[in-house]
């Protein structure tokens, strides 16, 4: 049914699940640091399950590494530079790979930016969400609006010429003044990459359980269209829902999830999907998600949660899933390159959304309306395997 003319890129992603304090939106798999972290454990952890993931990706060059988390920026770079040499030492790297690290603005992560810089990492992705203190005392961060305003700087002085700030908008009681200045701080501080995207109240939070109060839905959609214009007038480009970036800034790694890419997942509740062109089929599987639980079983088949072959109904709905999120739509030959299937297998779909108004195929190019980009949920869901 899958038919691979080649497998497509491979990035590597790392959980770090430890963090100082879990955060009321957050419904990663985190975990707030008790005692000392066992951070040497963990490199051989992360080595030993990466081991277990080398039969599946034999003579493929990793293109990109994503270290998130949690805040990966807890652990010291004297433990990064292990990590990464053990990776180098498994597997082929791109040269010049893009190697980012999550990072908190917080004075001591910002100690460590020199030490990660010349460990090999090359790129900060930094978690700001706002420069209003009583905002970041909402969302229960762990550092103040100084410290959010000297990360970038402490950023370039450890040598990045590449870093991201994250910053949310439509947080509680937020106006659309607080907001636009929120991200005209970020704006000023000249980050090569913006992530700038819309608190949610996701299930299994303190948020959900107890919602504050937030924007309405027009408020919210109309921060966006000014938020948007305004990083178009500075220069960032909006290249997915919520990513923005100056000339040439984009952001490898994500663009590589987005083209429904390949990726080794290795950590605490780390996911992976690898294709397996020789058999033509496309496995998701997934590692345990308590740190002491994966620390116990990395690199066994006990540290395996779960594992799945992909259909080609789930295949097409997750390349659709991904690739409208990009601006710029998707080619077809890019959905058969990816998905190993055959463009029969979505035009139906596509031809049904466009009769709708949601999208456009022209030749080889699908292209999201206006009104597609504005409700891309209702639109991605007509992928879902019981619309076909």
């Amino acid at each position: 049914m899958f038919q691979f003319k080649a497998p497509p890129p491979l990035s590597l992603y790392i959980h770090f699940p430890w963090c100082i304090k879990k955060c009321p939106y957050c419904d990663f798999n985190s975990h707030a640091v008790k005692d000392t972290l066992p951070e040497d454990a963990y490199i051989q952890a992360l080595l030993k399950d990466l081991d277990s993931e080398l039969p599946y990706v034999w003579g493929r060059t990793v293109q990109s590494i994503f270290m998130g988390g949690g805040t990966p920026s807890l652990i010291s770079p004297a433990a990064m530079e292990q990590l990464l040499s053990g990776i180098r030492a498994r597997l082929p790297l791109k040269p010049n790979a893009e190697i980012t690290l999550e990072a908190n603005p917080g004075s001591a992560e910002q100690q460590r930016f020199t030490g990660y810089r010349q460990a090999g990492i090359n790129r900060l992705s930094i978690g700001i969400q706002s420069f209003s203190d009583q905002q970041l005392k909402n969302l229960g961060r762990v550092h103040n609006a100084t410290e959010a305003n000297r990360a970038a700087q402490a950023a370039r002085d450890a040598g990045f010429d590449n870093f991201n700030l994250d910053l949310m908008f439509g947080l509680p009681e937020q106006t659309e003044a607080q907001a636009l200045d929120d991200l005209q701080q970020a704006i000023n501080l000249q980050p090569t990459h913006l992530s700038w995207y819309q608190l949610t109240l996701e299930p299994n939070t303190l948020f959900h359980a107890r919602p504050p109060k937030l924007p309405d839905e027009d408020s919210k959609w109309s921060m966006q269209e000014a938020g948007q214009s305004q990083l178009a007038a500075h220069g960032y480009t909006q290249y997915e829902v919520s990513a923005y970036a100056q000339p040439g800034r984009t952001c490898y790694h994500n663009l590589n999830y987005w083209g429904f890419g390949d990726y080794i997942g290795i950590g605490a509740g780390a996911h992976g999907k690898i294709t397996d062109g020789g058999h033509g089929v496309i496995r998701r599987r997934w590692k345990k998600r308590h740190p002491q639980e994966y620390l116990g079983t990395a690199g066994s088949e006990a540290g395996i949660d779960g594992q799945r072959t992909l259909t080609p109904d789930e295949a097409v709905f997750e390349f659709a899933l991904n690739s409208l999120r990009l601006r710029q739509g998707f080619s077809l030959d890019a959905f058969e390159y990816s998905s190993g299937l055959t463009r029969e297998h979505i035009m139906p779909l596509l031809e049904k959304a466009q009769i709708d108004g949601l999208l456009t195929v022209e030749q080889d190019r699908v292209i999201h309306s206006d009104q597609g980009w504005r409700f891309l949920d209702n639109l991605i869901e007509r992928f879902l395997a019981e619309e076909a």
